[in-house]
């Protein structure tokens, strides 16, 4: 629609403009997916380097609870960074974003990664990794004595009293709130590690 307005001998056209949104998604699966697999491949070789070095200490002689110890740290650090190399990566191979944008790609790619560990470990595909290095110091310590490893045996488990009921709802506890706080710190890496890999864009002049 456009109206005229006379103006002495010229006449001056008005344009009703209509705006136009411009519509995209601000979520790439793409190089979600990309630091996804770098975030498990590198923890998988991580775990496994730890498992390594925590059963070779074992073996020549180190306390058991000194390696667990140390492995259990180990497992955290190897965390941390494989989220941050995920973050990296999931933001470094995006196009050029701004800062909301890389954190939002590291949120996800961090959602994503729990949910996806949480599925491999609980059917066991993580297991030869993951299970062996947080348990390293109860294994060595086994291995070390005479009998060696010993396997219980589920059908003579005998039963608790409520005092070590409420020992085991305790520890229950400490894991759940440790798994709250490491999720929540390794959330924290992986929104830096994306920040850090996002390609700022390019001002033409």
């Amino acid at each position: 629609m456009s109206y005229s307005e006379p103006m002495g001998s010229q006449v001056v056209e008005r344009a009703v403009i209509n705006p136009v949104v411009d519509y995209h998604d601000r979520v790439r699966w793409g190089p979600i997916f990309a630091g996804i697999v770098i975030a498990i491949a590198s923890q998988l070789v991580l775990s496994a380097l730890g498992a390594a070095i925590g059963l070779t200490a074992g073996a020549s002689g180190t306390q058991a609870s000194t390696v667990g110890v140390g492995v259990g740290i180990w497992s955290i650090i190897s965390l941390l960074i494989s989220l941050f190399l995920g973050g990296w990566v999931c933001a470094n191979s995006c196009g050029p974003m701004n800062k909301k944008t890389a954190l939002l790609h590291g949120i996800i790619l961090w959602a994503t990664t729990l949910a996806i560990s949480s599925w491999l470990l609980a059917n066991g595909v993580s297991g030869t990794f993951g299970v062996v290095a947080s348990n390293a110091g109860e294994v060595i310590n086994q291995v070390q004595q005479p009998g060696g490893l010993s396997v219980p045996d589920p059908s003579n488990v005998p039963n608790i009293n409520t005092q070590e009921a409420r020992n085991i709802a305790s520890d229950s506890a400490k894991v759940a709130w440790s798994f709250i706080f490491g999720s929540l710190v390794g959330m924290v890496t992986s929104m830096i590690g994306a920040s850090v890999g996002a390609r700022k864009p390019r001002v033409r002049v």
